[in-house]
């Protein structure tokens, strides 16, 4: 396996985890401001005021930031684990652990409504 096909399957590896601890701490120093169908965490719920926009991305933001720490640990230390085993390991290492991440990635979906929901009402008001 040539170096430039290592280096493209670690850099696989880390683009989530780093993604996530990016977009994490981004989204909890400074979300989008005005509630947009561009950018930011967009869903039904999170769209219905300025007070569901600014919860949603202050919980992704933090779930984003530690899952993504987590993910980045545990992807540079398996990397280098299966680096040393040789081509065929890390390929497949590779191509499953991106593919895990990117579950991971989508079930923080679940949380976030689920505090949302907990929160706010369905028309976006504060529970009491």
């Amino acid at each position: 396996m040539s170096a430039g096909s290592v280096i493209t399957l670690l850099v696989c590896c880390l683009i989530i985890p780093l993604t996530m601890l990016g977009f994490g701490v981004w989204m909890r120093r400074r979300p989008p401001e005005k509630i947009n169908g561009a950018f930011g965490y967009r869903t039904r719920m999170s769209m219905k005021n300025d007070a569901t926009w600014r919860f949603a991305h202050e919980k992704c933001g933090k779930i984003w930031t530690w899952t993504g720490l987590v993910l980045l640990i545990v992807s540079v230390g398996l990397s280098i684990l299966f680096w040393t085993k040789g081509g065929d390991a890390l390929t497949k290492f590779a191509t499953s652990f991106t593919m895990a991440q990117v579950v991971v990635l989508l079930l923080s979906i679940v949380p976030v409504e689920r505090a949302l929901k907990k929160h706010f009402d369905e028309n976006g008001n504060p529970k009491e």
